[in-house]
């Protein structure tokens, strides 16, 4: 027993050598494969999934991400393989889980039923001084809102998307904001920006996600109180920041994060929204716990180029109409 402690903390030794000694490597296959997954070549995208993991399997979003790609890529083996590894450093969302649509053809397999016991016993535990009345609410607007959205993007993102689908879709999701909006803020001014210590991640992360839907006069109402959410840790600062740059823009003003993106109505091609300050765009990201404008822009397949972007500004502001 003894021989077999020594051998594992040797083990354990040699891997975190090597996870921090590539984190670059690390960090470029994760790119590579966010890119090719958003490419929907999900095969290479697994690819480097498996490549990036033998560096370091510890960060749960990349696992959960990974085993996305697997199971798009049909890999059912490697996707409950990256599924379980993610559940046990951390991942806890599962109402996510169950409706995201990339791993429905998991869920007929023996493994699902497992995993989801496997992580329902793991939540008990976490969750067992939560409000539960309160998180069960939350946690099925937080369905209701997410899952239309998915099934508004997986018709909106293929090659010849129906009109006629995206107009029924997009009035039901409409719809169904406007209810979420009003069970959310008598939530809010009531009980205030209940944290996650009381609701849990996910229910927390909802008040943000519908606030997010919702008009501009109760985005205004609603930002100071996220804002000292924030400063008093019952809010992220990262989901705060996509807020003020929301906000921002629909009060003619530029955007301080980059958060939001544009679409050219004839090119058709993405752009960052009108920008304050774009040299030093980065370090306020970083700030709130952002990844740089350029990997986070390059979903949309737009590449960085600040000094391009400022030349292009004055036109920009013109077109969204930007009050100086």
């Amino acid at each position: 027993m003894r021989k077999s402690i020594l051998q594992f903390s040797l083990l354990f030794i040699v891997q975190m050598a090597i996870c921090q000694s590539n984190p670059k490597e690390y960090n470029s296959l994760i790119k590579k494969a966010d890119s090719c997954y958003n490419a929907k070549t999900y095969i290479i995208a697994r690819d480097y999934f498996t490549e990036a993991f033998k560096i370091d399997h510890t960060n749960k979003s990349h696992l959960y991400n990974g085993a996305c790609a697997a199971a798009l890529a049909n890999d059912t083996d490697k996707a409950f393989e990256w599924l379980n590894l993610s559940v046990d450093n951390g991942y806890a969302n599962i109402t996510h889980l169950k409706i995201d649509s990339d791993l429905t053809t998991l869920h007929t397999k023996k493994q699902w039923e497992k995993l989801i016991i496997k992580l329902e016993k793991k939540i008990e535990i976490i969750e067992v001084n939560y409000d539960k009345p309160l998180q069960k609410e939350l946690l099925s607007i937080y369905e209701e809102d997410q899952g239309m959205r998915m099934k508004f993007m997986s018709v909106y993102d293929k090659p010849t998307p129906d009109r006629k689908k995206i107009d029924s879709i997009g009035k039901i999701m409409n719809s169904k904001d406007s209810l979420n909006l009003i069970k959310v803020t008598k939530i809010l001014d009531t009980k205030g920006w209940v944290g996650k210590d009381v609701v849990g991640e996910t229910a927390n992360k909802t008040l943000f996600l519908v606030i997010q839907h919702g008009d501009l006069q109760t985005q205004q109402k609603y930002l100071p109180m996220m804002r000292e959410a924030v400063n008093k840790g019952s809010a992220n600062g990262a989901s705060l920041a996509l807020l003020e740059d929301r906000v921002a823009l629909r009060q003619g003003k530029k955007q301080i994060y980059g958060s939001q993106i544009g679409r050219d109505n004839e090119t058709k091609l993405y752009y960052v929204s009108c920008l304050e300050d774009p040299d030093n765009v980065d370090e306020r990201r970083a700030k709130v716990g952002l990844q740089p404008l350029a990997d986070y822009v390059s979903e949309w397949q737009i590449k960085w180029d600040v000094e391009q972007y400022k030349k292009d500004l004055p036109l920009l502001e013109i077109k969204e109409k930007i009050k100086n």
